[in-house]
């Protein structure tokens, strides 16, 4: 049973939580998320399987998609509204000036991660210090947020909105950024993944609907591992090269004019073999597999 399934995590649970769940429910070992949900975030957890898990780390770098809302007038330790309240304020803030701040947060820029993360600190998480009463200085992190758009806006406190974003993006840190950029406080009150790369909410699976089906039936839902690394260009090789790719041996490729660092899906006889690498060798191009999967 190797591939990917579509998690839609509820609010309350973690991460490694869905990790247990999907071993329990699959009677394997072998299974691994996709990076950390907040624990009251809900939506797109996508749960790799047997040698599905060796391209989490592909899904780590995909692009998010949320929708969130953000709630004016207050500031939280954890910048979520599971938090303790650090600072409120009743200040009434214009439409206009909600919408221009909104503004200013997109593209790309950098943010400050927020000490309730799992962030390392010399070889400790940021929560397990922040839950220790610590505050660290934090360095900030190039982010990118391609898309922000407001939803809706109720009583000029309660803003729902949707954003598409780069990997290591906090939305809760945004939610309190702009708090603070509209000279009042912000916490994050609601966030739903609805996209991780090609992985949609429309698509995806919740516990209820799987826990009602059998081993079989969750089977035919596992996506193929191929599906997560739609980002790489795709590489045919010929099929007499077989035998030889899936054990290793470098095979010879098409000049395709390649950035010799990049990834590439490898596949033979339409049949995806792996991910490689191009290698130049007596002037001509071998592709090099890094994973193969067969």
């Amino acid at each position: 049973m190797n591939g990917i399934i579509n998690f839609n995590k509820p609010k309350g649970m973690t991460s490694h939580d869905a990790v247990y769940y999907f071993r329990r429910l699959l009677k394997m070992k072998k299974i691994g998320h996709t990076g950390t949900l907040d624990p009251d975030a809900t939506g797109v957890l996508p749960i790799c399987i047997g040698k599905g898990t060796r391209v989490s780390e592909y899904l780590l770098n995909a692009d998010k998609e949320y929708v969130g809302c953000l709630t004016l007038g207050s500031e939280t330790d954890t910048q979520d509204s599971s938090g303790k309240v650090l600072f409120s304020s009743d200040l009434r803030v214009r439409e206009e000036d909600i919408i221009n701040s909104f503004d200013k947060f997109k593209g790309e820029s950098s943010q400050i991660p927020p000490m309730y993360s799992a962030v390392r600190h010399n070889g400790k998480k940021l929560y397990e210090l922040a839950r220790e009463g610590k505050v660290v200085e934090r360095k900030p992190r190039d982010i990118n947020i391609y898309e922000l758009k407001i939803l809706k806006i109720e009583d000029n406190k309660r803003i729902s909105f949707y954003t598409k974003c780069s990997r290591g993006t906090y939305i809760r840190t945004l939610c309190n950024d702009i708090g603070r950029d509209l000279k009042t406080y912000g916490h994050m009150s609601d966030l739903k993944r609805v996209g991780v790369g090609q992985f949609n909410i429309k698509n995806s699976l919740t516990m209820e609907y799987l826990n009602n089906l059998s081993i079989d039936e969750i089977h035919s839902l596992i996506m193929p591992i191929d599906m997560a690394l739609d980002s790489l260009d795709k590489i045919e090789i010929h099929k007499s090269f077989y035998d030889k790719i899936i054990n290793g041996v470098i095979v010879p490729v098409e000049s395709m004019n390649t950035n010799l660092n990049d990834n590439y899906r490898v596949y033979c006889d339409n049949k995806f073999i792996g991910i490689g690498k191009i290698i130049i060798k007596s002037h001509q191009e071998f592709i090099k597999m890094d994973k193969v999967f067969i």
